[in-house]
């Protein structure tokens, strides 16, 4: 959805703001995010558009890997990029973790300082937990 359309329906939904909200959840008075949020959604950082599936380059402006998944740790913060490395269409790939904290964005790429491929296959290779009763699907 482009941005003047979430625009507009943001202005609607201030219009509408009178009518009260008929969906609530258990400790809350409001299913979703509120009008004031809804701007810092907006111009937040989209997983799915903006990283997921982006080229990791070195310092050296060569292409190094590419961002299979983000991790969240358990006190819902945004710790680990798992960057598949290495292979040729998908075969003999490796995925690492790379603390996010150790990227950069730089002239709209995601650049990992001083970061090979060679360093990136070195590393002890990512695998998921297994899956247990409780928690999210990984």
């Amino acid at each position: 959805m482009k941005r003047p359309i979430l625009i507009t329906l943001a202005s609607a939904v201030l219009i509408i703001g009178a009518i009260p909200a008929a969906a609530q959840v258990a400790g809350s008075t409001i299913l979703g995010v509120s009008v004031a949020e809804l701007r810092n959604v907006m111009d937040g950082w989209s997983a799915k558009r903006q990283i997921i599936g982006q080229s990791v380059y070195n310092d050296k402006q060569e292409r190094i890997g590419t961002v299979e998944d983000i991790i969240i740790s358990p006190d819902k913060t945004v710790s680990y990029g798992i960057v598949g490395a290495g292979g040729f269409l998908g075969f003999d790939r490796r995925d690492v973790a790379i603390p996010v904290k150790q990227f950069q964005m730089t002239e709209g790429k995601l650049v990992l300082p001083g970061g090979t491929k060679e360093a990136l296959r070195e590393m002890p290779p990512f695998e998921y937990a297994p899956r247990s009763e409780g928690r999210g699907e990984r």
